[in-house]
């Protein structure tokens, strides 16, 4: 087998797919090809995975009643969210999007199996989140693809995992990590949107080393 070497063009552009690997929150609403959707939960699988585990489950949400009711779920804990702040806080969090819901053509949850059977618990004896990791990791490996092919992604947290959990009649065992919003982004941006709408700037002490 001949190992690829990464050209000094490919890093960079790699950095550049980093840089502008944003969460979506504007979405057109024309729905992407079904191939490409696949292509994209085919690159997802790619990601590593603790013990090759493979614990993440990734739901295509279709149901019309199911996303009326993840968007309901989604207006309560945003509600309630408002209520944690004061002020212009609460003032600037309610000009806020935090979810296209309503414009992204696809809906995908996606959850984690924490305790499969698959990897017969290899590395999880003493860090058994380690399949949550590994679910993430497969939503991030799926999220730089989207990116790659010019399709948005937005993670929306702000909702009830157990009552999203039954509505989408996950199976014993399974744990909501993220659900997601999918489709070709309205506007394309390298920057966070919460940094642009100013309610957060990056720390540059995030840049550097914590040594011990």
């Amino acid at each position: 087998m001949t190992v690829p070497a990464f050209s000094d063009d490919f890093r960079k552009d790699l950095e550049r797919l980093f840089t502008w690997r944003r969460d979506a929150r504007h979405f057109q609403r024309d729905p992407l090809p079904a191939s490409v959707l696949d292509d994209l939960l085919h690159a997802s699988t790619l990601a590593p995975s603790v013990g090759l585990s493979e614990p993440w489950r990734f739901v295509l949400v279709e149901n019309p009643e199911r996303k009326a009711a993840v968007r309901k779920s989604f207006e309560t804990c945003n509600r309630e969210a408002l209520q944690g702040y004061e002020g212009e806080q609460a003032a600037s969090y309610a000009t806020l999007k935090l979810a296209g819901l309503d414009d992204a053509p696809h809906h995908v949850a996606v959850f984690c199996e924490t305790f499969p059977d698959q990897g017969h618990g290899l590395g999880r004896a003493t860090m058994p989140e380690t399949t949550t990791w590994s679910a993430v990791m497969a939503i991030h490996t799926f999220w730089l693809a989207a990116t790659a092919a010019g399709v948005g992604l937005g993670w929306v947290s702000i909702l009830e995992p157990e009552h999203v959990s039954d509505l989408l009649d996950a199976e014993p065992g399974w744990n909501l990590i993220a659900y997601l919003c999918i489709g070709y982004p309205a506007a394309h941006a390298k920057t966070p949107e919460l940094e642009r709408m100013g309610w957060e700037t990056r720390n540059p002490d995030r840049r550097e080393w914590i040594k011990r």
